[in-house]
């Protein structure tokens, strides 16, 4: 990473925050009108018997990147009391088409601005002056990658499960918001959104310091019992085609309060550990940084200082959560305070604050925490501070369109120091 390209690197990882901003801006159909309703379902008598997934979809390991023209939807169908609920014909078409023109984009170049004439070159679509070449070694195909951007664009719509007070998502509903996206009518819907939220699940139901997560699941057991009973979309796949989002480390184990929901579902998590059970190829590697004020920190949109600029080696800040933190700090903690000097919490020199650091820094430790996931990866890449992941089973988010081997640094743990 002698050089990251801000244009080729940073748009990429800014897509998933514009695409699941506009996911989460709409209303949608009227499936559930009030908590209550919800809270009430678990008086409901169970739905009929959903039917059997017969085949799943085969998904992109980044729904939004790739969108309608990786996501493949079952053409089998099932039947709901007597009515079809299969994947319209339309739809697929679509999908079919869109797969095509990625394929196609995907044989003719592997550069970008060497396209078939109906693809953007380069310099239009990323900032003028990022070179084909520096494209192709961040990019695994720059031309499919775009194609698919932009039949996502042209193509996608989703329909929202309607936003429950009590459960709406707060912190991703952060930043602009657009309706490309969004349809009202669920026969043209490529995708279903629930948007529960684990966090407020969590505040509502959780017993503080019981560590007892029976409650959160019953809740989420509870809300897709009465999606399904009152939203026939949700059959058509066994819930395939319906994806949830959280960054709350409890995200995975929530989805397990369905058994539909956590087999066939789609699950956008920021810890996607695959020693937790995260599925590579069918759940979403979400990235997550810190938005204290909805927007992006006004240090990382500045351009970053060059190499000439950065008298740190490495930097980290941040708590001891976890073993592996624990160990590097042991391991370097005065053992050359000259060369690498280690500040406890509150010691660090005036006048510099976090992202002053980062900047400032070539490398940037990125070790697990209790989970896989930091905010400091995407931080990294902003500041233009390579990457140090030091993590076991941490599935990277873009990992089907980014080579992280070229603007990263993996560091198994075993091998880590300390």
């Amino acid at each position: 990473m002698a050089s990251l390209p801000e244009a080729s690197l940073l748009a990429t990882l800014l897509i998933l925050t514009v695409v699941l901003s506009t996911v989460l801006a709409g209303n949608s159909v009227d499936v559930v009108s009030s908590s209550s309703e919800l809270l009430a379902s678990s008086s409901l008598s169970p739905a009929s018997p959903r039917p059997t997934t017969t085949q799943l979809l085969s998904l992109s390991s980044d729904l939004t990147t790739k969108s309608c023209s990786t996501i493949y939807f079952p053409a089998v169908w099932q039947k709901r009391n007597g009515g079809d609920t299969r994947t319209p014909v339309s739809v697929e078409r679509e999908l079919d088409a869109a797969r095509a023109l990625i394929r196609q984009a995907a044989r003719r170049r592997r550069d970008l601005g060497l396209g078939d004439g109906n693809v953007s070159t380069a310099d239009s679509w990323f900032d003028a002056g990022v070179e084909s070449s520096l494209l192709s070694s961040v990019y695994r195909n720059p031309a499919a990658f775009h194609r698919s951007y932009r039949e996502m664009e042209k193509r996608f719509k989703g329909c929202f499960i309607e936003q429950l007070e009590l459960m709406a998502p707060a912190a991703p509903q952060g930043g602009r918001r657009r309706r490309g996206v969004r349809t009202s009518d669920p026969a043209r819907a490529h995708a279903f959104f629930l948007p529960f939220s684990v966090s407020q699940m969590v505040r509502f139901a959780y017993r503080p310091n019981t560590y007892d997560k029976a409650p959160l699941l019953a809740l989420v057991a509870d809300y897709v019992r009465v999606v399904a009973s009152r939203h026939p979309y949700w059959n058509r796949s066994a819930g395939a085609n319906h994806f949830m989002l959280s960054c709350h480390d409890w995200g995975p184990e929530a989805s397990m309060g369905h058994p539909e929901l956590h087999a066939n579902g789609i699950r956008a998590l920021c810890n996607a550990n695959t020693s937790e059970g995260f599925r590579p190829g069918q759940d979403v590697s979400v990235p997550e940084i810190n938005l204290y004020d909805g927007d992006m920190p006004r240090q990382l949109l500045a351009p970053a200082p060059g190499l000439g600029s950065r008298p740190f080696l490495a930097f980290f800040a941040g708590g001891r959560h976890g073993h592996v933190r624990d160990a590097l700090l042991r391991h370097w903690k005065g053992r050359d305070p000259g060369a690498f000097p280690v500040f406890e919490h509150g010691k660090h020199r005036q006048g510099l604050d976090y992202y002053a650091f980062m900047r400032r820094a070539r490398f940037c430790l990125c070790p697990s925490g209790y989970e896989v996931a930091s905010p400091r990866l995407v931080e990294a890449v902003h500041a233009e501070c390579v990457p140090v992941i030091v993590s076991d089973g941490y599935a990277l988010p873009f990992a089907d369109v980014l080579c992280w081997e070229a603007f990263s640094v993996a560091v198994p743990v075993a091998t880590s120091p300390g």
